[in-house]
């Protein structure tokens, strides 16, 4: 079935179209047309002059509605993805914590089981936050279960199910041999919760690490003498960094100064958002440690922060606001970047040949309608 979408506001990495349209052919884009250009359909949307953008990929959420991706229960998977559908986000991977290899290997298993059916956003693989993190840089990761690098572990966790991504702390011992064996698998590599030194970020790149993990948070910061894995991060030109733009984990000035100096090909936002996510404030817990949500930022009760419940458009409206840079330039880190970093290279662009993931928003960043493999999934 041919569908078309008329009077929209294009918007995907350098494209910018006011009045265009968008033909989809089944599954796929199958051309994208500037005002005045036609084509036939069996079905018509109108955008009613609003943003269709490709939809976001959110490569680290641990959960919303209640449900934490460890719950390990096909039904939390369904209710996380579900959420994640209405915050416009088409992709995602199912985040972990730092827990048991058996609670790590249900994981595996009740994504699996979700993928073959899926409901809302899809999940190609799932992301690993630890268990291999430095045990001082723990943050709301619970230190009862950080151990050693170990590749038989994750190549057993990646026969049940892909492991997409894995963040993990490059200066701990086995941690570089780890990420050479990774790298080589396909599984791409993330320094967080992490102590490392500069010499340790350019050894752990040399043999692959390819991001930071939620950046700025948990990481050794930038000194004069020591600049740390933040300052990694800003030196250099092929890292990727996750940044979680609710203006909490980064204050408004650190927002502005990494879009300002960090090439944006190399940013991808991300939610890093817990159960709480899509919920009103109140208790709750993550990998058996208790936290608090108050005024919509979850900490433990030691203080430290504990993920978000940041809405992912709402990360993007942040964005523009504080830097005023176009949004055919911000839109490469909401989800073209993610794409290229796993290798989902039919994603994260409006344009012919790129399966039609989605997103219609209205100018106050609301989502109107989500859009998976060419088909209205959501609609607000």
């Amino acid at each position: 079935m041919k569908t078309l979408i008329t009077n929209a506001h294009i918007i995907s990495p350098g494209i910018d179209i006011v009045g265009g349209s968008v033909l989809i052919d089944g599954t796929k884009i199958a051309a994208v047309l500037t005002p005045g250009e036609t084509a036939e359909a069996d079905k018509v949307i109108d955008a009613a002059g609003n943003m269709l953008m490709p939809g976001f990929i959110d490569i680290h959420s641990h959960g919303a509605g209640g449900c934490d991706t460890c719950d390990c229960k096909v039904e939390s998977i369904r209710t996380i993805a579900d959420c994640k559908m209405k915050e416009g986000v088409t992709t995602w991977l199912p985040t972990t914590l730092t827990l048991g290899t058996k609670t790590l290997m249900d994981v595996c298993e009740v994504v699996k089981e979700y993928a073959a059916s899926p409901n809302g956003s899809k999940t190609p693989g799932v992301h690993l936050e630890g268990p291999y993190i430095n045990p001082k840089q723990c943050g709301a990761q619970n230190p009862a279960f950080v151990r050693p690098a170990d590749f038989e572990e994750v190549e057993m966790l990646n026969n049940i199910y892909p492991v997409l991504l894995i963040s993990m702390a490059p200066e701990m011992p086995g941690a570089v041999d780890f990420i050479a064996k990774a790298s080589a698998v396909g599984i791409t590599c993330s320094a967080g919760h992490s102590a490392a030194s500069y010499a340790d970020f350019k050894k752990a790149k040399a043999a692959g690490l390819k991001h930071l993990t939620h950046f700025c948070n948990q990481m050794s910061p930038q000194h004069h003498r020591e600049i740390g894995l933040v300052g990694s991060g800003m030196l250099d030109k092929d890292v990727k960094i996750e940044i979680i733009c609710d203006k909490i984990h980064l204050c408004e000035d650190m927002l502005k100064l990494t879009f300002t100096n960090k090439d944006i090909s190399q940013m991808m936002m991300i939610t890093d958002s817990l159960a709480c996510s899509w919920m009103p404030d109140g208790p709750g817990s993550l990998g058996g440690l208790p936290i608090i949500v108050k005024g919509g930022v979850a900490r433990l009760e030691s203080g430290n922060l504990a993920g978000s419940t940041l809405r992912f458009a709402k990360g993007l409206k942040n964005v523009q606001e504080l830097t005023g840079k176009p949004l055919c330039e911000l839109v490469k880190a909401t989800s073209w970047n993610q794409a290229q970093s796993l290798g989902l290279y039919d994603l994260g662009k409006v344009a012919p040949g790129y399966t039609a993931d989605l997103v219609l928003l209205d100018t106050e960043y609301d989502i109107v309608k989500t859009i998976i493999d060419g088909e209205v999934r959501y609609e607000a």
